[in-house]
């Protein structure tokens, strides 16, 4: 069996263990890891965009640099440098497929359907999905089109793309279905319903007109991403030079400084890593920018 085992990669609230363990939303669509590394995400950029199915804010979106090649992740010691950005490479046991799929929007008896193509082709899911992508030239709107075709379903809120890794695995990344189309012109993806034709930073999204919008929600989520940042992941687009008088920057620090508290604990357990293994694998201190630093500093996190 190929997919006793999903690979994952994570770029925004995956980025931490209290976004796994869902704790802002008291464990609804709560993950927990077999293993975690991490990776740096290249051709890629990321940002707020897609409006979240767990709350009125925007959830954090990614899209490729250049449109005609793959998404791909390094697990290469230098995780800084070639222009990447930080990602949590996680592998989930078969069983958590169902509670994946709810967590991205997408539905669980589709992407059931969609592993069990992989199996009957002996194929790991990852791989799978490549194949589908790189028939398409790997673009996003054709890529939806395909699976579409084949599932007879697409999403609104994200859809599973293959992102290929160094040690040649091929793992599945969320993202989200696009403003240009979700594959199927009766669905109207989330981010064209809202008009999100970009990917936003936080000033931006608090600016947004969408009905009800939560700004301590859109905060609080954003100050989950950042906590990637204390196990030394690349967060460093996520975290520029903040202005420290700033009102919005005081309220991220207002949320980043009680949620940091517990937050390696809370990580080793959503990811199931033993703390040998968390100091082999993460570097804590080692890779903060100037921005991420000075925020934390405001917020009051001190190692």
């Amino acid at each position: 069996m190929h997919n006793r085992e999903i690979l994952v990669v994570g770029y925004g609230s995956l980025l931490s263990g209290y976004g796994l363990l869902a704790e802002r939303r008291g464990g609804a669509s709560r993950l927990v890891a077999r293993d975690a590394a991490p990776v740096s995400i290249r051709n890629a950029r990321r940002g707020l965009a897609k409006p979240s199915s767990h709350g009125s804010y925007l959830a954090m979106d990614i899209e490729p640099v250049d449109r005609r090649l793959p998404l791909r992740a390094s697990t290469a010691a230098d995780l800084h440098g070639g222009g990447g950005i930080g990602g949590l490479l996680l592998t989930f046991d078969r069983e958590s497929a169902p509670t994946i799929a709810r967590r991205e929007d997408y539905d669980a008896y589709a992407f059931e359907r969609l592993i069990g193509f992989a199996e009957r082709v002996g194929k790991p899911l990852g791989e799978y999905l490549m194949k589908i992508a790189s028939g398409t030239n790997f673009d996003p709107l054709t890529y939806r089109m395909a699976l579409r075709s084949m599932l007879d379903y697409t999403s609104r809120g994200y859809i599973f793309h293959p992102i290929e890794i160094d040690d040649g695995r091929v793992a599945i990344i969320a993202i989200g279905s696009g403003f240009e189309g979700s594959g199927d012109p009766r669905i109207v993806s989330r981010r064209q319903e809202f008009g999100m034709d970009r990917l936003l930073s936080l000033k931006e999204s608090v600016q947004v007109k969408i009905p009800g919008f939560d700004r301590a929600g859109q905060i609080g989520y954003y100050a989950e991403c950042m906590l990637g940042g204390l196990h030394g992941l690349d967060v460093g687009d996520l975290a520029p030079r903040f202005d420290p008088d700033a009102q919005l920057v005081r309220e991220l620090a207002k949320h980043l400084g009680p949620i940091a508290a517990g937050e390696r604990d809370r990580f080793i357990e959503a990811t199931s890593i033993d703390t040998s293994r968390y100091g082999e694998r993460f570097s804590p201190l080692s890779r903060r920018t100037p921005g991420l630093t000075a925020i934390l500093e405001l917020a009051g996190i001190v190692e």
